[in-house]
């Protein structure tokens, strides 16, 4: 897989909480240059990226109930029509792994249902299930609860927990959730070699902050 490639693949991330407007637009010029899938912010600066965007075939992601994925389910859905709204194309909600943990099935199929819902027809759903925090038995049921609530992507991490994505982990959610899902693989990703061996698992996006330097042949740091 070359490199033009993998730059379709990445959403272009900046979630850090001390990103100024400044750095938002620094990334949004970089996603334009390099042609990344989309860039990925916090949903206050979703409509600064949408306006920096705008034509350039960039989508923007933003994320709902982050980090933690312990909003309540109104909440989610809310924020997600709201980002939509502000100008996101793609959202990437935090499944509820208290809840999963819980052995509350039904809880988390609900809150991904309602995120898909209030998305539906307008912007793609990527589920972050959190691998880090999860078993493996945990990783194949929470697959099972994003592909049955009819989300578009299930997603490794957040960046902000204990671990990143693992080529184990994108190839146990590939084997789960079959060929047609979409899978993310993000945390952890800062050169090409490690995006190469991910896709080659099984991922059809990477969530990486070091973007620029992996279709650079660099190696970055950070998300």
């Amino acid at each position: 897989m070359n490199t033009e490639q993998i730059a379709k693949m990445i959403d272009h991330t900046l979630l850090a909480a001390t990103a100024s407007r400044q750095d938002i637009e620094r990334v949004c010029e970089e996603a334009k240059k390099y042609n990344f899938a989309t860039v990925c912010v916090n949903p206050y600066w979703v409509p600064t990226a949408a306006a920096r965007l705008a034509g350039s075939g960039v989508g923007v992601t933003t994320v709902i109930g982050f980090p933690l994925g312990a909003s309540r389910t109104e909440a989610k859905a809310a924020e997600t029509r709201d980002a939509i709204e502000a100008g996101a194309t793609e959202v990437d909600m935090v499944l509820n792994v208290g809840a999963l943990k819980s052995g509350d099935r039904e809880a988390v199929l609900r809150d991904v249902k309602t995120v898909v819902e209030a998305a539906r027809g307008k912007a793609a759903v990527k589920v972050i299930i959190e691998t880090c925090y999860l078993t493996d038995e945990e990783k194949r049921e929470a697959s099972l609860i994003c592909k049955e609530a009819g989300a578009d992507f299930v997603k490794t991490s957040t960046g902000f927990g204990t671990g990143g994505a693992t080529v184990e982990d994108i190839a146990l959610i590939r084997s789960v959730v079959g060929p047609e899902m979409g899978i993310k693989a993000s945390g952890g990703v800062r050169d090409l070699a490690f995006a190469r061996q991910l896709a080659e698992a099984g991922a059809t996006r990477l969530g990486a902050s070091s973007s620029v330097a992996i279709v650079t042949g660099g190696t970055g740091q950070g998300y």
